[in-house]
């Protein structure tokens, strides 16, 4: 089968996958949000959304709008970022990440703060650690293609950060009230040091690297357009 012909399918049958995957999950999610008393789940949803579609948007041009090293990971698996470049992003996320929580604390109530420990993502007491990377490693797969669909692909309609942010709301719908639904290694690690909280920390590595890595890998061989002449 010739990729011309592999690739409308494949992009059919994982866009279904991840279609049930989320749609189903969010009926799950509300269930256990509904268990535990999380009256906040949407307007938590809605701010990393709307949120991180305004970064990209604004930085887009600048950096790419990566903010996450996972989405990092991800381009230089398919090729669309060097090893130096992956290490540098990776750098300035992470202090990046350290300085956002801190200003947090300082800014904030400490009540508050301290209550959530510094907004650090953990995992319900009804799940496992490998159902925490799982569900972390799926919702960053679907995050890190709504980047490559959206604003890596020559093909992509460049519709900036919406696409990207919507994908960060749905994930926090469906995976909330699991993991916290990071999707995103910094998102985890700068309120973790800030709180020294660094209960279930692997889990926000592993998961999100191993959904974007894949994701990237994903995009390479199939998904993105190739060169007719290389075909």
């Amino acid at each position: 089968m010739n990729p011309k012909t592999l690739r409308p399918l494949a992009a059919e049958l994982i866009g279904m996958a991840l279609f049930v995957f989320v749609g189903a999950g969010s009926v799950a999610a509300g269930m256990a949000a509904a268990q535990t008393g999380a009256s906040n789940a949407l307007m938590v949803a809605l701010a990393h959304g709307v949120g991180m579609a305004v970064i990209v948007s604004a930085t887009m041009n600048i950096s790419g709008g990566h903010i996450n090293p996972a989405v990092t990971f991800g381009l230089f698996v398919a090729g669309k970022v060097d090893a130096g470049t992956l290490g540098r992003y990776w750098g300035a996320q992470l202090v990046g990440a350290i300085l956002g929580a801190a200003l947090l604390k300082a800014v904030l109530p400490w009540g508050a703060v301290h209550a959530t420990s510094a907004g650090t993502p953990m995992l319900s007491s009804t799940i496992t650690f490998l159902q925490g990377i799982l569900i972390e490693a799926m919702l960053t797969f679907f995050l890190v293609s709504a980047v490559f669909g959206t604003a890596v692909s020559p093909e992509a309609p460049k519709i900036g950060g919406f696409g990207i942010g919507l994908a960060i709301f749905v994930g926090v719908v469906v995976g909330g009230p699991f993991t916290g639904a990071a999707m995103n290694p910094g998102r985890a690690f700068g309120p973790a040091v800030i709180a020294w909280q660094w209960n279930g920390q692997a889990v926000y590595w592993i998961g999100p690297l191993i959904g974007g890595g894949l994701a990237g890998l994903v995009w390479k061989t199939i998904l993105l357009p190739k060169d007719p002449a290389k075909i």
